[in-house]
């Protein structure tokens, strides 16, 4: 179904394209940040603030949690196994109390991940932020008329021409390798340009 939808929008670009290459010229880049998240600069604290994170706001939380179930779990058996110690409302509550404590222990795993993927994306934001606005003006700059991620191609030549772009206009520090390639890229020039190789990916 994924499959047919994701081909589906691409014939409608391939529609709208066709619908367009008269009155304009289309000019069509592939963009991933995850490409550029790890040369920006005090990007490591984030790994350092997710440690922090897991071990003291989820891990914590997963110690209250284990430690109210076994605790209320033993004083349920404990008094359920006395007739009449609990009237049948109360012993209800109880056993559903319970039962939600122990539902989420079992699903622990989801919770964390999604608990832990929310932290992580408040900690990037800044970051991508950064990025985005650089995207947008070398978008405006090199009149793109539409974007891709990399995931979402099927066909056609990836480069890295807007990645390079992208971390021109950061103006971050970088490895020399990849700050020749910017330059090489970005500064005006009469000869013909290269292919740009890709970025390395970490």
């Amino acid at each position: 179904m994924k499959k047919i939808l994701t081909l589906s929008f691409f014939l409608t670009i391939g529609l709208l394209l066709a619908n367009t290459v008269n009155a304009q010229q289309v000019k069509i880049g592939v963009f991933d940040e995850q490409q550029i998240l790890p040369l920006m600069p005090g990007i490591q604290k984030v790994d350092s603030l997710m440690k922090i994170f897991a071990a003291d706001s989820i891990g914590a939380e997963y110690d209250v949690l284990l430690a109210d179930y076994k605790l209320k779990d033993s004083l349920l058996k404990k008094d359920t196994a006395t007739p009449n110690n609990l009237t049948p409302a109360v012993k209800q509550r109880r056993v559903e109390d319970v039962n939600n404590l122990k539902s989420k222990l079992i699903n622990w795993q989801q919770y964390q991940n999604e608990k832990y993927q929310a932290k992580q994306r408040e900690y990037l934001a800044p970051y991508l932020s950064k990025i985005y606005e650089a995207l947008q003006v070398v978008i405006n700059e090199q009149k793109y008329t539409y974007i891709l991620k990399p995931d979402a191609i099927f066909w056609g030549n990836q480069t890295d021409e807007l990645a390079l772009r992208v971390l021109g206009k950061l103006k971050i520090p970088l490895p020399k390798d990849l700050e020749d390639r910017v330059k090489a890229l970005t500064a005006p020039s009469t000869a013909p340009k290269t292919q740009p190789k890709p970025v390395p990916k970490n």
